[in-house]
């Protein structure tokens, strides 16, 4: 249930509207797209559209602040993530033809714009394949996100967190294809977390971390024992082989209002992203769940693994 905001008479998004929501815009891909595919549309939908709400939240508060000056609320100063002109999501949402290019194009230009924090962030879903994504699909699931406001003011950090977890179980759920792959239940990592007691100011690694599930978790244990969260700013680790899994888990770290983290694509037993002068990087915490149905996994690599990690 949604309740009205006294301030501006709008809605605040509870859980299960905005959980409820999102599984119907999964539901507007069905059919043309695979299920196990709809992960790699609906995550960078989701926070394209979140992107732009907050941008413009910032946009008018730096506007109030300034008694109207455009030109300052358009500082790059005044925002956490810099939207370029003609990229926002109303200008896709204007369109009525190649809709999948419009989308494309602003998504890319939302990255090179944010080279340090958002490069390859959208990961690479095909939307100009007209034979999969119509524009009349596109309009259909624009439209559908255009319904909700994803801003900060009407959707709390927590709350589009929760929903977007909710989103990566469905999915797993849905497809039943390797889902230990990029997710793994919420209980097992809580008493994972729970047995490795994260404290504030530690490092924390996990070197299959899939959506950052356990990265998060490791986040929420420190922030309930009372740790400052400041103390964790560029603490969070993480490595994952799968390009667009990688890329939900950055997505899954900025919606949970994560502010600073390293989440590196790649193979960690193949090429280890994390070094310390020469040597590999080490950590106060480790946690993961590595995917330990993987066939071809590396061991005629590993026998001879030139970091001395194959002691054991």
């Amino acid at each position: 249930m949604s309740r009205k905001n006294g301030n501006n008479n709008s809605v605040d998004l509870d859980i299960g509207t905005l959980s409820g929501h999102l599984w119907e815009a999964a539901n507007i891909l069905r059919g043309p797209v695979d299920a196990a595919d709809f992960k790699t549309y609906i995550f960078p939908l989701l926070f394209f559209k979140r992107l732009s709400d907050v941008y413009d939240e910032e946009y008018a508060v730096a506007l109030e602040e300034s008694d109207g000056d455009v030109e300052f609320a358009q500082f790059p100063e005044n925002h956490r993530f810099q939207v370029p002109e003609g990229c926002h999501w109303k200008d896709v949402r204007a369109k009525s033809a190649n809709i999948g290019h419009a989308l494309q194009k602003a998504m890319r230009c939302i990255e090179q714009a944010n080279p340090d924090t958002l490069h390859g962030i959208f990961g690479d879903a095909q939307w100009t394949n007209k034979d999969r994504l119509s524009d009349a699909l596109l309009k259909d699931l624009i439209e559908h996100f255009s319904s909700l406001n994803l801003g900060n003011e009407h959707c709390k950090a927590d709350i589009l967190g929760q929903a977007y977890e909710y989103l990566i179980k469905k999915f797993a759920d849905l497809t039943n294809k390797k889902a230990g792959e990029f997710y793994t239940p919420r209980s097992v990592v809580a008493l994972m977390v729970r047995i490795l007691a994260p404290k504030a100011g530690e490092t924390i690694y996990d070197p299959a971390c899939g959506t950052g599930g356990m990265l998060l978790e490791a986040l929420h244990h420190v922030k309930e024992h009372g740790g400052d969260e400041n103390l964790m700013l560029g603490k969070l680790y993480g490595q994952e082989k799968n390009l667009t899994t990688s890329s939900i888990a950055r997505m899954n770290l900025f919606l949970h209002g994560a502010e600073d983290f390293h989440i590196e694509r790649g193979d960690t037993l193949r090429l280890p992203a994390f070094y310390s002068g020469d040597s590999l990087a080490t950590f106060d915490c480790v946690i993961a769940n590595p995917p330990f149905s993987l066939e071809k996994w590396g061991d005629d690599v590993w026998i001879n693994d030139p970091y001395g990690r194959n002691f054991a």
